[in-house]
Parts: C-alpha cells; sequence; structure tokens
C-alpha cells in the first residue's frame, strides 16, 4: 500500500488480555477465530477513552444517533434505505439468531441452512431443540453454488431459512439472481429468511456487495463487529420492514435480555461509522492484499493446497483434498506440529472435511509466519504419512 495513514502493519501483543485467539488455548500463532490483529481506528479508541473519563458506568440505553449511524452508513455505501422504526437492538448477531430462532418456530421444528456454514448457525438449532435441514451447496469447478431444486424441496418443510451474505466460510457474496431466487422461493413457501449480513462491508475492491431487498418475509442481521474489530462491545441490530414481525422478534430478544447495551458500546459504533470510514477504506485495502498473498504463496510454495475464491470476510477456505486427510486430523496435526490454529473444516458441516478456514486479518508478518508454518507442516505431514 502507498500514502497509507494507518498502522496495519505492527504486530501487537494480545497476550494476557483474555482474548479468546490468544489466551483460551496455548497456540503459538492463533489463525481461527473471526477477529483481527490490527489496532482499531483511532477515533473509535479516542471515543472510547473520553466516554471512559467520566467515572460512572451506570445503566445505558441505546440512543437515537446509534440507529441514525447504521442508516446514514448504509445509504452512503449500499443506497439502501432503512429506518430506526424498522431496527431492533441485540447484543449480537448469533444472540439475535437464537431469539429468533425460538420466537419464530416451534420446538422439534426443522431450520434450513446451506452448508459448509458457520458451525454456530447448528448448534444454535439444536441447542434450542429444533433440528437442522441443509440444502448443501454445491463445490464444482473451485466454487460454491445453490442447489436451487434442493431449495424449493426443502424450503416447502420449513418456516425459517437461515441464509449467510456473505458467505462463511466460503466467502462468495450471493448475486442479485440468487437473491431475487432465494427470496421469491422463501414467498413461496411462506417462509422467513434470516440473513446474517455481518461480513458485508468486508469485500474485495472489484466487487460489490448486494444487500436483501426490502421485502415483508426478510430479515437483516447486521453489526459493524467485523468490519472495524470490536466484537468486544457485543452490539448489533436486527432490520426488518415487516413491523408486525419485528415486534415478535423484539420480544424474543427482550425475553433473552438481549435488548441492553454496555457502557460503551453505542460509543464505539457511533465512531465506526460516523467517523472511520477512511481507516475502513485502508483495511479493505490490506486485507486484499493479504489474499493476493495467500494466493500466490500457494500458487508458488504449497501447489497442494488450492485456495476457494473469496469476494468478501477475512476467512479463506482452503482445498486440501489432495492431501486426502480429514479436517481434524490436519488441524490437529497443525497445532501440534506448528503452534498453528486454523479452524477445521468438518465444523461447518457439508464437505468441510476436506477444507481448514484461515483467518488473514494480521499484520503482514504475521500472515508470512503463518503461511510458512502451514507450508512446513504441510511437508512433515507427507513425510510421516508416506
Amino acid at each position: 500500500m502507498k500514502n497509507t495513514k494507518y498502522d496495519f502493519t505492527t504486530v501487537v501483543d494480545r497476550k494476557n488480555t483474555n482474548s479468546v485467539k490468544w489466551d483460551f488455548f496455548d497456540d503459538d500463532l492463533p489463525m481461527w477465530v473471526a477477529d483481527m490483529d490490527f489496532k482499531v481506528a483511532p477515533k473509535i479508541q479516542e471515543a472510547i477513552v473520553k466516554r471512559a473519563s467520566h467515572p460512572i458506568y451506570g445503566y445505558t440505553f441505546i440512543p437515537d444517533e446509534l440507529f441514525e449511524a447504521y442508516i446514514n452508513w448504509w445509504e452512503r455505501r449500499y443506497d439502501f434505505k432503512m429506518s430506526k422504526e424498522e431496527m431492533a437492538y441485540s447484543t449480537g448477531v448469533m444472540s439475535s439468531i437464537s431469539a429468533m430462532i425460538k420466537c419464530l418456530t416451534e420446538i422439534g421444528e426443522e431450520i434450513l441452512i446451506q452448508s459448509p456454514v458457520y458451525h454456530v448457525f447448528s448448534y444454535f438449532i439444536e441447542d434450542n431443540h429444533r433440528k437442522v435441514l441443509d440444502n448443501e451447496l454445491v463445490y464444482e469447478n473451485g466454487g460454491y453454488k445453490i442447489d436451487f431444486e434442493d431449495l424449493d424441496e426443502k424450503l416447502s418443510r420449513v418456516n425459517v431459512m437461515i441464509l449467510c451474505n456473505p458467505h462463511n466460510p466460503v466467502g462468495k457474496i450471493w448475486s442479485r439472481e440468487d437473491l431475487d431466487k432465494i427470496e421469491d422461493l422463501c414467498l413461496k413457501h411462506d417462509v422467513t429468511l434470516i440473513s446474517d449480513e455481518i461480513h458485508c462491508d468486508l469485500t474485495n475492491p472489484d466487487v460489490k456487495y448486494n444487500p436483501f431487498r426490502s421485502a415483508d418475509n426478510v430479515i437483516r442481521c447486521l453489526s459493524p463487529s467485523k468490519s472495524f474489530n470490536i466484537a468486544g462491545f457485543q452490539s448489533s441490530i436486527v432490520q426488518t420492514q415487516n413491523l408486525e414481525l419485528l415486534n415478535k422478534i423484539k420480544t424474543g430478544i427482550h425475553l433473552d435480555n438481549s435488548d441492553s447495551c454496555n457502557v460503551f458500546a453505542t460509543t464505539a459504533v457511533i465512531a465506526a461509522y460516523n467517523d472511520s470510514e477512511d481507516w475502513f477504506e485502508e483495511l479493505m485495502e490490506v486485507l486484499y492484499e493479504n489474499k493476493q498473498i495467500v494466493d500466490e504463496f500457494l500458487t508458488n510454495e504449497l501447489p497442494i493446497i488450492k485456495l476457494v475464491q473469496c469476494d468478501a470476510t477475512y476467512l479463506l477456505w482452503l482445498d486440501c483434498s489432495k492431501l486426502n486427510v480429514h479436517s481434524k486430523v490436519l488441524c490437529e496435526f497443525l497445532r501440534e506440529n506448528q503452534g498453528l490454529f486454523l479452524s477445521p473444516g468438518h465444523e461447518f458441516g457439508g464437505n468441510g472435511k476436506n477444507f481448514l478456514r484461515m483467518n488473514i486479518a494480521c499484520p503482514k508478518d504475521l500472515l508470512l509466519q503463518g503461511l510458512y508454518k502451514l507450508k512446513s507442516g504441510i511437508i512433515t505431514y507427507k513425510t510421516f504419512n508416506k
């Protein structure tokens, strides 16, 4: 990058900060859970420090300014118009989804997902005593697509579908044509569509994100937590133009006690959306450069592993099928042999047993360390398993 204003190169020591990524497990280089190893945008830190200087941290309500920050961001970047009346606050996207599972379905019902997909969807469905119905994505020619014939049949059996857009872990932005087909099929079968769009800002420079059009059966889950690396503040919203549905969701979120915010959450979100867009623009360039580094490295240094084309997110989906080893076994070997922690693909369902997920949202020095650890680990594994 040229003429950078912000620091995306310093490696910050996160040990002993109660970091899930760096302290929960004893690994040399964790590249799994979806948070970034970049310093937060200065305006966010300044706003938090300013709020922290006030000596009382009591109960806090959600100000209109937070909803306005979302509204302005989405209109400015995506030409998508929302109103405060269409929005509900929640402590997190998965908190919202858990509440919606309970208030929109009954115990024992099936809920449709598309694997390989963020594994917590399945956990929350099953933990809430519902059943997973899988419209497994089709993997061909190094990319994924939707089996719409299978989707049509399975939507006839459910009341709720959970979509991931952009899709985690495969990094795909669903096309306008795909989204329209999904919406039409959900309308045909009277299915409520929950769209997890938490990674939507994090696109490649030449790719445009497609938000769902507003429709009475669509619920969108939004948060700046991934885009600005502020997941620790626990803040998100749910948005739908169906106000009757929204009121039911608000009740569900309230019953789960997930509609209150901590004293710093709104400060962080407002500073992110209102004051940190230039930082975010540089971040997207850094992430795209990191993707190119990985692609070039695998092509030249480790061609046995293939990078699935990634339109969005900072999570790369690595095709390790030529190694003929289950992802759980390979992941454990890399941790034990190299101290490198990637996410085993089998956790995401579908054909994930042949893949690893790699978080590349880190300074270049850490990224290169991770790539060389991956190469060394794969060479060692092949040597041991001739």
